[in-house]
């Protein structure tokens, strides 16, 4: 693990790091909240849910190896050098995405197997979560357009995660300024594009929510039917408000 020159810059990457991890940690809880306030879960796209899962699935594996095994961490140092360290449906194409990710995966890994190369494998991983950080938003956002409503999706976990996307940036910042050196952002590009990615598709949402589809706009229109299945009527907005 390389020594930092600069003690104040060393404190600011974990204070930053722990804002990063504390935000993407509880962002999950708002969305689970209105759905449990609201006892319903129209509005949240299935079809986000499940890539979601698999994106951070595939980032666990990344991240896990990176961090337990000592061949890859080899590799990796080899390579870069060392560095710190309502009723909606899941849709066919959510799940043929799903099943093509880890069939290909499960490919990777006995090719893998077979050379050795496990830095290879979990860097995969990584442009698995990528990918799936890439097409995961884009269900829920397309739902909000066609709904003219963010009522059901939480905009607080959307600003839980924009937090943890430019603290996380700013910790990789903060190191390279340190090691004089950007390996942080062309050594892991998988967690460069993450945030990146993150932020954009955060400031669409917002966007969407207090912009596009307020709580002033959202009364002007009826809300059409999701899945054959109407969505609440007005005099239950109170009980539906976003946290």
């Amino acid at each position: 693990m390389a020594a930092w020159n600069s003690f104040p810059l060393k404190i600011t990457y974990e204070l930053l790091g722990w804002i990063a991890f504390v935000s993407w940690s509880i962002s999950f809880y708002p969305q689970a909240i209105l759905n449990f306030r609201r006892k319903s879960v129209v509005g949240l796209n299935f079809d986000f849910v499940i890539l979601n899962l698999t994106k951070h699935s595939s980032y666990l594996v990344y991240n896990a190896s990176l961090y337990f095994s000592s061949a890859i961490q080899k590799q990796y140092f080899n390579k870069y050098g060392q560095k710190q360290r309502g009723h909606q449906k899941v849709s066919k194409i959510a799940i043929a995405i799903v099943f093509i990710v880890w069939v290909a995966a499960a490919v990777c890994f006995f090719v893998a197997l077979h050379r050795h190369s496990w830095l290879w494998l979990i860097s995969v991983f990584n442009s698995i979560q990528v990918c799936m950080t890439v097409i995961k938003y884009i269900p829920q956002a397309a739902m909000n357009f066609m709904r003219k409503s963010t009522d059901g999706f939480s905009i607080g976990n959307i600003l839980l995660d924009f937090l943890g996307g430019v603290t996380n940036y700013a910790q990789m910042t903060a190191q390279s300024i340190d090691q004089h050196s950007w390996v942080n952002f062309y050594g892991n590009i998988g967690k460069t594009m993450l945030s990146l990615v993150s932020i954009l598709f955060d400031l669409l949402f917002m966007f969407q929510h207090y912009i596009l589809y307020s709580a002033k706009k959202q009364h002007r229109h009826s809300s059409p039917e999701i899945n054959g299945e109407s969505a609440q009527p007005p005099n239950c907005s109170s009980q539906s408000e976003n946290v």
